[in-house]
């Protein structure tokens, strides 16, 4: 009886957590500030906990869940409709480099030091101080960097280049399997690309890790 019972459970609680996540929406990932980070923690320990107590059953689960994605939930209102809790409840950004000048009131206040700045900076490819203007610390813990004049790359108006269109790469193949609704979506048939295939002396599409097109251009090709 305990293993049908963790069973139900554990089948009832993945899909409250699994509903929840879609209630609350894709901001709980790609925009996860520390308090998300918790909130996510202490919701899967309810759950989780709640498996292994023998007196909480599916409705104590169901509750638990209820009430902690409700505040949660009230939670990301609040911050989307009142602009005075963004601060208390997200956090703020914080300028760490100011006009090429370190603010180290700010490292300080967020607890960052020299290394852990240089390490941020080198994920987005600055590799010296020198080279940065602004640096903004976001609320998730990741960094924006504006550069330098003189150390940013040129754009086509710098050049005085007339403007060009800029297409979407797709993926035909993925792990030897052909996505044929990105085939379609791009106006392409099986026939076509299979002549592609042909061309790079490619006879089965299964001998292909990973294909990719962009307009204008050749249909890439990366084989096991």
């Amino acid at each position: 009886m305990d293993y049908l019972r963790i069973l139900l459970e554990a089948s009832f609680g993945f899909a409250a957590l699994f509903v929840l996540a879609k209630v609350l929406g894709k901001s709980q990932i790609t925009q996860l500030t520390p308090f998300d980070f918790i909130s996510a923690i202490i919701l899967g320990e309810l759950v989780g906990n709640a498996l292994y107590d023998p007196e909480v059953g599916v409705w104590q689960i169901a509750f638990a869940v209820l009430v902690w994605g409700v505040l949660m939930y009230v939670t990301e209102i609040l911050t989307e409709k009142v602009k005075a809790t963004r601060g208390f409840l997200e956090g703020q950004p914080s300028i760490v480099i100011h006009k090429g000048k370190l603010i180290r009131e700010e490292l300080k206040k967020n607890k960052l030091d020299i290394n852990q700045l240089q390490h941020l900076l080198r994920s987005k490819d600055v590799f010296s101080l020198r080279e940065v203007e602004y640096a903004v610390l976001e609320t998730d813990g990741s960094i924006s960097v504006l550069r330098k004049s003189m150390d940013q790359t040129p754009t086509r108006g710098d050049l005085n280049l007339t403007p060009q269109a800029t297409p979407l790469p797709m993926a035909f193949i993925s792990d030897g399997e052909v996505l044929w609704d990105n085939l379609k979506e791009a106006g392409f048939d099986k026939h076509w690309l299979f002549t592609q295939l042909q061309q790079q002396e490619i006879t089965d599409y299964k001998e292909v890790l990973y294909a990719e097109y962009k307009e204008g251009e050749d249909l890439y090709v990366l084989p096991y």
